[in-house]
């Protein structure tokens, strides 16, 4: 019971105040490189925000879910953006923006919550391993103790583990007064698990409140980070925020982040609706990252991937059900951008996979290991063994990041 009181106190200490919408769990690693993985819960339609138009039965498999393609930002002569991806086009002109497409983790059923469990444990089945791959990935490069930060009630599974992260929140009101910060050290300091709990917690804010100094979300406003990202809706607001944490001399260099409302089974919509709104939070979130992380954003590598896809023809309430591949955005100065890369499988019916869901014809675990490897320098060793448990027979994906 007092163990379990410990870490509760610990937990509250670190992370005093929570949202629900969007998380974000960062930590330190060695050099100059930065890692930022966004898990899109619920499910995102991957034909819906990288359209594959050149595909000759797109429009008669999608049915009233078909885009057309003067709405389209065209990135090439067979796919196209979504127009709520505008924010996008920017980078992709740049180069800085690549999508792997018919991409799927190795889970094949469609329950949200096994399918994210699987997503973020970097295994082929739920709750095993019951630690994240990304924690994982800190531990291979002995990152140490974590000054990390996170947005939510918990750290993601994805970054759970044995490396220690801690969490930062946006306060809507003013945190503890230092009179109030003397007096828990006073009545923890018999107890060293909960006076270090405390001063880590008290570092964190110090950090946090240093680094976005005149910045609202650093304050009690949640208005973004900097006057430029006031134009920006609220995950793109805590993304600016995230990225000046990320580039502060010190400060973390992996995090993990959420986007929400992928779960579009009812009037998903074609250039409005909720899958439109979901795409822009995304667009303008990656947009804000990259603007405020300055000139850091060149050794950068953001990573937006979902549990799994949607079905391809739109069900009986103008929206799309549970499926299997779908897109993954890869997006950062580090990237070799510009570029659409998929094993495309087709969208005629005896191409998709049991006869409903775009057919994964790349394993996500390829395309993080290439990312990891050429970005992270972690060993093809460790990969296999460690980060992706039982993985050696899933070669990582190369050519991803810039020489």
């Amino acid at each position: 019971m007092l163990s379990t009181r410990r870490r509760f106190l610990a937990g509250a200490v670190a992370a005093p105040v929570a949202l629900a919408a969007p998380g974000l769990a960062l930590a330190t690693v060695p050099g100059d490189k930065r890692f930022v993985f966004i898990v899109l819960r619920g499910a995102m339609d991957g034909l819906h925000a990288v359209v594959p138009i050149g595909d000759p039965d797109y429009a008669a498999a999608r049915g009233g879910l078909a885009m057309p393609r003067d709405k389209l930002i065209m990135l090439d002569q067979f796919y196209g953006f979504h127009p709520a991806l505008a924010a996008l086009a920017p980078l992709w002109h740049d180069r800085e923006v690549l999508v792997i497409h018919a991409v799927a983790s190795p889970y094949r059923d469609r329950s949200h919550f096994d399918g994210q469990d699987v997503l973020e444990n970097g295994g082929t089945s739920p709750h095993l391993p019951a630690d994240g791959w990304a924690n994982r990935v800190l531990h291979e490069l002995n990152a140490g103790r974590a000054a990390g930060l996170a947005i939510s009630q918990g750290v993601p599974l994805a970054l759970r583990g044995a490396v220690p992260v801690t969490s930062w929140t946006p306060a809507p009101m003013p945190g503890m007064s230092t009179e109030m910060i003397e007096r828990l050290k006073a009545l923890y300091a018999g107890d060293g698990e909960l006076t270090m709990a405390l001063e880590e917690g008290v570092q964190g804010e110090d950090f946090v409140a240093m680094t976005l100094s005149g910045d609202a979300m650093g304050g009690h406003a949640a208005d973004g980070a900097g006057a430029g990202a006031k134009k920006y809706g609220q995950f793109a607001r805590l993304a600016a925020a995230t990225g000046k944490l990320l580039a502060a001399s010190g400060g973390p260099r992996v995090a993990v982040m959420e986007v929400l409302g992928w779960d579009t089974h009812v009037g998903q919509g074609l250039e409005k609706g909720r899958m439109a709104d979901a795409l822009t939070q995304l667009g303008e979130g990656i947009a804000a990252l990259r603007e405020s992380m300055g000139p850091t954003w060149r050794n950068t590598v953001v990573v937006a991937a979902s549990e799994f896809g949607r079905t391809v023809a739109m069900n009986g309430t103008n929206g799309s059900d549970h499926g299997t591949a779908t897109a993954v955005f890869i997006a950062g100065g580090a990237v070799a951008g510009g570029r659409v890369v998929a094993n495309w499988p087709g969208l005629a019916r005896d191409r998709l996979y049991q006869a409903r869901d775009l057919a994964p014809t790349t394993d996500l675990r390829a395309v993080l290991k290439g990312l990891l490897r050429q970005h992270l320098l972690v060993s093809d060793v460790e990969l296999a063994k460690a980060v992706f448990p039982n993985s050696a027979n899933v070669p990582p994906m190369t050519g991803l990041v810039r020489a």
